[in-house]
């Protein structure tokens, strides 16, 4: 059966290099995300099959000390490269098809180029799902607020696109980490009688639904805030 443990192995990097071609390609302008989710899941099945098939191998007696290693790999190789696309799926179907994250649903930060927000339809969805996404308040004058904000900004690896310290307006572009997508953010600050508010919106480019990206983006800057 040494052609099953062999078959276990090259259908595991297969499924590894497919999964890694679906966000490859999409960055490299190869073919549209679309094409790149379908990859994904395909990717998925190639890798669960890879798993059976190394299991099935582990248990044939004949030549399996020669073997094993090789089959393990391919078992976590497989399993890997299954629970990938799966997880990318629950967290689709738990977040509700909204690309348009921010700490203020009544009067969302501007763009330089302002880009419509869903309403009272999106704002009530955001509402359900991320109630914690709260605007931050900093003890701080505004010059000082706004300097905490653009460096918390850099820090989370943003492309800064511009600043307006008088206007208190931060905007930069944020890259996904597997299909290189690009999403804008704007920040806003607001001096109060005590203190500054700083508010952030987080918006995708392209998809109806983020997979609740936007939202660990906002969470992730809010806690560099604080």
């Amino acid at each position: 059966m040494t052609w099953l443990r062999a078959l276990a192995v090259i259908v595991a990097v297969a499924g590894a290099l497919l999964l890694l071609a679906s966000g490859a390609g999409v960055r490299l302008g190869l073919w549209t995300y679309g094409t790149g989710f379908a990859l994904l899941r395909y990717a998925a099945y190639i890798g669960i099959a890879a798993a059976v098939l190394a299991l099935v191998a582990l248990f044939l007696p004949q030549g399996r000390a020669r073997w094993i290693a090789a089959l393990l790999a391919a078992l976590g190789v497989g399993a890997a490269t299954a629970y990938l696309p799966y997880s990318v799926q629950q967290r689709a179907r738990s977040a509700p098809r909204i690309n348009d994250i921010t700490t203020d649903t009544e009067k969302p930060p501007q763009f330089k180029k302002p880009l419509p927000y869903g309403g009272p339809q999106v704002a009530e969805q955001q509402r359900k799902a991320y109630p914690d996404i709260q605007p931050a308040v900093l003890a701080a004058g505004p010059e000082a607020a706004f300097a905490r904000a653009l460096a918390a900004a850099q820090a989370m690896g943003w492309d800064i696109v511009d600043t307006q310290p008088k206007e208190g307006r931060i905007e930069a572009t944020a890259t996904t980490f597997w299909f290189g997508f690009t999403d804008d953010v704007a920040v806003r600050i607001t001096p109060l009688p005590a203190g500054t508010r700083i508010d952030v919106r987080s918006k995708s480019r392209v998809g109806r639904g983020d997979t609740g990206t936007n939202a660990q983006r906002v969470r992730a800057y809010l806690k560099r805030l604080n």
